[in-house]
């Protein structure tokens, strides 16, 4: 497994399929994308999501970070890949498994569950960040990934808006938290209702410490 490094394209320009094209180059087919969404927060699970756009994708769709595109255009786009990739498979690790494994590991557990049930099965993987998970399957970690790459983009956006979606219906089960607004992320109301309310089930007990010190702040 190797590592491409580099930084966020700062003209602003959205990912393209050269990684893919060079994948297909290099004699692979199947070629996945990966990105999580919530390894940062407070509370919630962490979603990571696998897409293979397959060779008959449509280079002009206006794929990008999710981090880049409004909610309205995520959900837009979210359809969009689901009806219209080769293949995707989407896992949620709960807060339970983080506080077992680590956040880290969690996110890699949940990078290997991905492209182990993806169907068809990748046979080369593009996986955002500086961390490849433990597979058969061959790839590369892509530094910036979520920016450079069309199919780590449409993962990043299957991610984000599957655990916005879990975090609106826990929003419905634990309304003082305020889970609608800052989906787990330590916000100043989030920290706020930590100090009056305390941990909820959906809160990542190995994150009390850092819980409890961001309440105080």
């Amino acid at each position: 497994m190797e590592k491409l490094h580099g930084s966020k394209n700062a003209s602003g320009l959205a990912p393209t399929l050269e990684f893919e094209k060079a994948a297909l180059g290099r004699g692979f087919k199947n070629i996945a994308g990966v990105d999580e969404a919530g390894r940062g927060p407070l509370a919630g699970p962490v979603v990571v999501a696998a897409v293979i756009l397959g060779e008959d994708w449509n280079a002009d769709h206006p794929l990008d970070d999710s981090k880049r595109l409004s909610a309205q255009k995520r959900e837009h786009l979210f359809d969009l890949v689901c009806n219209e990739a080769l293949a995707f498979k989407i896992v949620s690790i709960s807060p339970q498994e983080i506080d077992r494994l680590n956040i880290l590991q969690a996110t890699l557990f949940g990078m290997s569950r991905c492209l182990t049930e993806i169907v068809p099965a990748p046979d080369y993987a593009f996986v955002d960040g500086n961390h490849y998970p433990q597979t058969t399957i061959p790839g590369e970690a892509v530094i910036k990934g979520d920016s450079r790459s069309k199919s780590i983009a449409a993962a990043s956006i299957l991610a984000k808006v599957t655990r916005d979606r879990i975090m609106l219906e826990n929003a419905e089960r634990y309304p003082e938290w305020g889970f609608e607004s800052h989906k787990g992320y330590p916000t100043k109301r989030h920290r706020e209702a930590l100090a009056k309310f305390g941990l909820t089930p959906l809160h990542r007990k190995s994150f009390r410490l850092k819980a409890l010190q961001l309440s105080l702040l």
